[in-house]
């Protein structure tokens, strides 16, 4: 079982920035493929930006560029860094924990923190 807890969230200008943070709680945490999603009102859950156990990085074609995802495995941490934020990165973001298996994999998830950007 992986409990994720997200922290971060705000209310900011657009041009602002953020520093959204997870923290996990079990010592499966190194297997994960850690990843950011949100979800506006209204419209479905999307992938805003991935970080896999080797490192490697995707981001939502959005936010390439403004977004940062990374990664402390030592402290159980993801992180992501959204600079230059616009109002239609509003929504909640929710971190996720995503665990490969052979058929079926597994997908852990935080409560969401709310990220509001407007003057």
């Amino acid at each position: 079982q992986v409990q994720l807890v997200e922290s971060g969230g705000g209310l900011v200008q657009p041009g602002g920035s953020l520093r959204l943070s997870c923290a996990a709680s079990a010592s499966i945490f190194g297997t994960c493929a850690m990843g950011w999603y949100r979800q506006a009102p209204g419209k479905q859950r999307e992938s805003v930006a991935t970080l896999t156990t080797g490192g490697s990085t995707s981001y939502k074609d959005s936010v390439k560029g403004r977004f940062t995802i990374s990664r402390d495995n030592a402290k159980k941490m993801v992180y992501l860094q959204m600079n230059s934020l616009k109002p239609e990165d509003m929504a909640v973001y929710y971190c996720n924990c995503k665990i490969v298996r052979a058929i079926v994999d597994i997908n852990y998830w935080g409560q969401g923190t709310q990220v509001t950007v407007s003057s």
